[in-house]
């Protein structure tokens, strides 16, 4: 399977926090985050692995209670169930990487659960 962002939908999951799905296989699946400078994902836990990646930007980042600053390059994994949190430094680019493959997010925005669709322009 091929991803093709430009071509994929986005969602507005409020507070300067975009998300887009890049798909999933069996057991993992992908997201890319487009976060405004100081958006916050709150802290939250999932049953699932996470590992991500900063593409641009950087991350306050609380992973069950140690903090860190990470920054264009740098990369964090988190375990099942560990609370954590983000706060985007600058501008911020990542992607997340779940197994088992995660649906669900903590975001009670408008549209719901998956946050307010923007069309892809195809």
């Amino acid at each position: 399977m091929y991803v093709f962002r430009k071509k994929l939908d986005k969602f507005d999951m409020g507070g300067g926090v975009i998300r887009q799905y890049l798909g999933e296989g069996r057991k993992l699946n992908a997201q890319h985050w487009d976060m405004a400078n100081k958006s916050v994902v709150k802290w939250h836990r999932h049953k699932q692995e996470q590992f991500g990646y900063v593409i641009k930007g950087g991350f306050r980042m609380n992973i069950g209670g140690k903090k860190t600053l990470l920054k264009a390059g740098d990369a964090y994994f988190i375990p099942p169930n560990v609370w954590h949190e983000f706060v985007a430094v600058g501008q911020t680019e990542a992607i997340d990487l779940f197994t088992p493959v995660k649906k669900d997010f903590p975001w009670k925005a408008k549209g719901g659960n998956a946050g307010k669709r923007i069309k892809a322009k195809k």
